[in-house]
Formats: structure tokens, C-alpha cells, sequence
């Protein structure tokens, strides 16, 4: 189960001098196809991409401080990535020089990184270290599957995350509105919270960078279709999600801001976390800013409302993890951040401060998440059946392309009335037929 080493991402194809010239200025390694790198001595300096930049800095930094305690013969150069760019900015260092040792890789692209030859394959590593038998099989088979090449592995998994309908409770209670635990509850307060002359507003929808995921939510948790491929086609462009996804767009400015059009997930989030908007849907990685901004009487988190089926179906998140990079010139030195990360009282750390779920079956004991109410209810939603996942193909190295910068511009439109939802769920139909019938025809599948 091969991908072709000459199947590249196309966004590596068009990157520019500049930022190929600034990439090779603040990490080492090099161009990812060509260099296998070395073992290296196990200690001096390595380069770690963090593909959360920001949000997740504090705690990086945390764990790094750590690491470099116990390990004092090595220094962690850290490089923050905004999630936007990751992908970009991965694929420019690929064509051009410049990786790092060890960065974030979350399954939405790890195919696309897989198909250029830049990460270095990690069963063997896990089998002689402390995470043998200690990473959630659900998630290390979510990895091995986005890689695309059978059993082989391309990066360490962290964690999980999971789609969250947050809303305000204290807003709700005033109203005299039930929780949104079903599609009914949700337009229904939707409509009830939203005064617009007094810039009230029901819910808030993504437009911006990272709308085709929520998106693709609302329209598959709606239709209670459950597989992404009939046969060689999607049901993507299934009729009962050409309707799905018809409802919620016209939320767009009757029950949410006109600015919603442009907001990536932080605006967005900021804007729920200040105002007066009643329900946002965002993963569980804004427990804390929600936490922070509101306290934990005025707002809840809960999996994705249950449809007319009496079914809950979401798509699925994207496991992110940890990559040795092949380039790397100490992977000794790499591979042991890697352990040290993804171990129990890591891994524990990081997640409680992301609100996410932990990869490391240890950590995933941890008191902190039953305290954790979203994320509690996130975990117990994905392992008690009561939940179908449409498992998003996230092997495709064009999946990242498609789902997200291809088609953003064309989402937009649809907000604003100026292409239908039938229209844009046909353009994105036909590419990923088109990705999946040439992932088939160089040997896969």
C-alpha cells in the first residue's frame, strides 16, 4: 500500500522564494525527499514546529522546560505555527529545504506529508520505548489509516478532539429554552436569542478559515447519512445533504452576525466568548478561553445535536500527533522529545490544558476529565455507541487541499447568496471522486 513518491502535494509546487528563504532560516534539517538524515548524537539542539502556534504555546513551553530538566544534554528550539498556515508552510520547507526535527502533524494532512517522503515511520521506535501499549488503539488506527500505507505509521498520536455545540446556559435559563440536544432545539434557539437591533444573536457560524469542517457537520448530523463513500462516489452531494446544509446557511445573517463570513475559529471564538450570541459550534481546544471569558456557570459543551433519526452523527476529528522528521539530523535526539511528550504525565498536561482528549491510555484515566465536563461527555460520546462517525477520507493527499483553501472562497459565496449549496457540494463531490479514483489507480485501496 504504496503512494507514490512523486504524488506531491500541489500547493508544494507553488510556493515562493520568500517564504522558502524564511523557512530555511528558522529551522534545520532539509528538503524531505531527498535527505534521510542521521541518528545523530542524542544530544545539541533540535528544531520543534508546533502546528497549534499560539493557543498552545504556554503549554509547549511548559513541556519543553521539562524536557530539557531531564534532559540537559539537549535544547528544544521552539518554532510556533499558526494552525492556518501549517500545511503551507510544511509543504514550502518540503519543496525547499528546511524542516524541522520534530513538528505537529494532525491526520487532515499527515497523507500529504506521507506522499512527499518527509516523515520518518515510528512503529519500531514505539515498540522499544515506554509508549509500547500505551497509546489509544482507536487513535493509533486513525493515524495509521491517514497515512494511507497499511500499518505503517508516520507520527506519535496526542490526542483527540471532538466537535462541541457550546452554548450559554445562562442565556438559555432566560429564555425559558431547552438545552440543544437535538437539530429542533438548535434552530429553535437560534431564532428565540436573536434580537438583531440589540446585536443579539442566536448562534454564530463559521465563514472564515475552517468553515468546510463545521460545514460538513451540520449537513452530515442533519441527513443521518453515515458513510462518506458509496461505492467510488461521496455522498457528500446526497440530496438529504444538499437540504442539510441548505438550513443551516441560511442562518447567515438572520440569526448570526453579517461578520461571520470572515471569521476563522479565534475570531470567532472571541466574538462568542464577549458578546451576547447564544450557541457556537467549535471543537473542545476552546474549553479554556470559554472558562477564562465566562466562568463555568454561564456557558456548557456538548457533542453535536441528535438528529430526526434519534441518531447522533458527526464526521471525524482529526487525531494530531507527533512526527520524526526523515530529514532530521539527530533523530536519537528527536525521537526522545517525542517519548517525553506523549508520555502519561505529558500527554496528561498537555490535554487538560487543551481540553482535548489524550492519546496515552494512562493519561486518559486522569481525574481532570471526568472534572471536565464537555470533554467527559466528548469521550464518553465516541465510545458508547451512541454516536456515528462518518469517517472522513483523510488519507487522500489532496483531502487538506480540497477541504479547506480549494473551496473556503466557494463556502463564502454560498453564505452570501451568491452560489447554492447544491453548487459547491458538486464542485467539492467531483474533486474528491476525482482524488480517490487517482489514490486507486497508483495502487491503493
Amino acid at each position: 500500500m504504496n503512494i507514490s513518491k512523486t504524488h506531491r502535494g500541489r500547493a508544494a509546487a507553488a510556493v515562493s522564494l520568500a517564504a522558502v528563504l524564511s523557512l530555511t532560516a528558522t529551522a534545520c534539517g532539509d528538503d524531505g525527499s531527498g535527505d534521510k538524515g542521521t541518528e545523530g548524537s542524542g544530544k545539541g539542539e533540535i528544531t520543534f514546529w508546533d502546528n497549534n502556534g499560539g493557543p498552545r504555546t504556554e503549554i509547549w513551553t511548559e513541556i519543553i522546560k521539562d524536557f530539557e530538566k531531564k534532559y540537559p544534554d539537549i535544547k528544544v528550539k521552539y518554532v510556533p505555527i499558526p494552525i492556518a498556515d501549517v500545511q503551507s508552510k510544511y509543504d514550502t520547507a518540503i519543496a525547499g529545504g528546511g524542516l524541522p526535527d520534530v513538528g505537529g502533524v494532525g491526520t487532515a494532512y499527515l497523507a500529504n506529508m506521507v506522499s512527499q517522503e518527509a516523515l520518518e515511520p515510528v512503529n519500531d521506535r514505539i515498540k522499544d520505548s515506554t509508549l509500547n501499549g500505551k497509546l489509544v488503539e482507536g487513535m493509533v488506527a486513525s493515524v495509521k489509516d491517514a497515512g494511507g500505507r497499511g500499518d505503517e505509521m508516520y507520527s506519535v498520536p496526542t490526542s483527540a478532539n471532538n466537535g462541541a455545540l457550546w452554548y450559554r446556559t445562562d442565556l438559555f435559563e432566560a429564555a425559558g429554552l431547552e438545552a440543544p440536544t437535538t437539530w429542533a432545539n438548535f434552530y429553535k434557539a437560534a431564532d428565540e436569542l436573536t434580537d438583531a437591533k440589540k446585536n443579539k444573536f442566536g448562534y454564530t457560524i463559521r465563514g472564515g478559515a475552517g468553515s468546510i469542517a463545521q460545514a460538513m457537520d451540520a449537513s452530515y448530523g442533519q441527513s443521518g447519512i453515515t458513510e462518506f463513500w458509496s461505492g467510488d462516489k461521496t455522498t457528500l452531494n446526497d440530496p438529504k445533504n444538499v437540504a442539510a446544509l441548505e438550513k443551516y446557511v441560511a442562518l447567515y445573517k438572520k440569526t448570526t452576525p453579517a461578520a461571520d463570513v470572515n471569521n476563522d475559529f479565534t475570531k470567532m471564538v472571541a466574538q462568542w466568548d464577549t458578546g451576547t450570541i447564544g450557541m457556537l459550534s467549535h471543537n473542545l481546544g476552546s474549553y479554556q478561553d470559554h472558562l477564562k471569558a465566562l466562568g463555568k456557570e454561564k456557558f456548557a459543551g456538548i457533542p453535536n445535536p441528535i438528529g430526526d433519526s434519534g441518531t447522533r452523527v458527526q464526521v471525524s476529528n482529526p487525531v494530531d500527533g507527533l512526527g520524526l522528521f526523515r530529514s532530521s539530523k539527530n533523530k536519537t535526539a528527536a525521537w526522545k522529545f517525542i517519548e517525553f511528550a506523549a508520555s502519561h504525565e505529558s500527554n496528561s498536561k498537555w490535554n487538560e490544558s487543551a481540553g482535548a482528549i489524550p492519546a496515552n491510555t494512562e493519561a486518559a484515566k486522569d481525574p481532570w476529565i471526568s472534572a471536565t465536563e464537555p470533554t467527559a461527555l466528548a469521550a464518553k460520546a465516541l465510545t458508547d455507541g451512541s454516536t456515528k462517525i462518518v469517517q472522513l477520507p483523510y488519507y487522500l493527499p489532496d483531502w487538506n487541499n480540497i477541504s479547506k483553501a480549494d473551496n473556503e472562497p466557494e463556502f463564502q459565496k454560498v453564505l452570501l447568496g451568491k452560489a447554492t449549496a447544491k453548487a459547491f457540494l458538486d464542485k467539492m463531490a467531483d474533486e474528491l471522486n476525482k482524488a480517490q479514483k487517482e489514490w486507486k489507480e497508483i495502487g491503493n485501496g
